[in-house]
């Protein structure tokens, strides 16, 4: 039995002992969480959960300046990559001399379930996965539940300074905040991460302003900055419990729960 992964290519299930990196720092916290911990052999610089499990496991550059010859010496069985993470150019190097890289590109939140399920798969961790899979239906129907109880609202969530960017509905961070009832905007996009001004029109849409960690880590002072700006309340939210897939996901749909709950302030 075969499994596709994003680019329609086919995985059956490896050995026992595969030796794998991951070159996303979401996709490397699954594989620990998929009790594979000791099969990790590199990561990204990037890659830092679960703490202290990964302190050993040697670093191979970052999600787009992998370095090539290091990761050829870990002689790795498997390489799991993200089509939007890591440089098309760069995988498909490494197509060269890796007998498996598994690239993935969730853009809905139930792609986890199609996440989990091939990575259990390849692994030979399909129970696991199971169990992830049920945690991850359980916090999305909850979330679901709460979103259908409240009003939808416009927000405005950046990923970027200088200059200013967000995010289009075809994305992930977007599919997940829908799911939390907050529709981002501009409801329109040229690109995925499309630049903005302070005086673009469909800013008087927005209700609330979402300030993520990461990828920019904005601050108090860019909070203040913001609210002044579009004169709307400025949340400071955890970027990692909405933009990080795999079984964050699941952590993820709670978080996104309890913001939801929080009057905007």
């Amino acid at each position: 039995m075969t499994m596709r992964d994003a680019l329609g290519r086919e995985h059956s299930p490896g050995a026992d002992a595969p030796r794998i990196v991951s070159l996303v720092p979401s996709l490397t916290e699954l594989v620990c969480d998929l009790n594979l911990a000791d099969r990790l052999v590199g990561r990204t610089g990037f890659c830092v959960h679960p703490k202290g499990i990964l302190r050993g496991v040697p670093k191979v550059g970052g999600t787009k300046d992998v370095k090539l010859e290091l990761l050829r010496q870990l002689a790795p069985t498997h390489v799991i990559a993200d089509k939007d993470e890591n440089r098309r150019e760069v995988v498909e190097e490494i197509m060269g001399f890796v007998p498996h890289v598994i690239v993935v590109h969730p853009r809905a939140v139930d792609d986890n379930l199609g996440l989990y399920a091939l990575l259990g798969h390849v692994f030979r961790r399909e129970p696991v996965a199971a169990q992830l899979a049920a945690a991850f239906a359980a916090a999305r129907a909850e979330l679901d539940a709460l979103a259908r109880s409240l009003p939808r609202e416009a927000v405005l969530y950046p990923i970027w300074r200088d200059p200013w960017m967000t995010v289009s509905g075809d994305t992930y961070i977007a599919a997940m905040l829908a799911a939390a009832g907050w529709d981002s905007l501009p409801a329109e996009a040229g690109s995925r991460y499309p630049a903005f001004d302070w005086n673009a029109p469909w800013l008087e849409q927005v209700q609330r302003v979402l300030l993520p960690s990461e990828p920019y880590a904005f601050t108090g002072r860019d909070a203040v900055e913001v609210a002044a700006q579009v004169r709307r309340p400025v949340t400071r939210v955890d970027g990692e419990m909405v933009s990080w897939y795999g079984s964050r996901a699941i952590a993820g749909l709670r978080y996104l729960g309890g913001l939801r709950r929080q009057p905007a302030t």
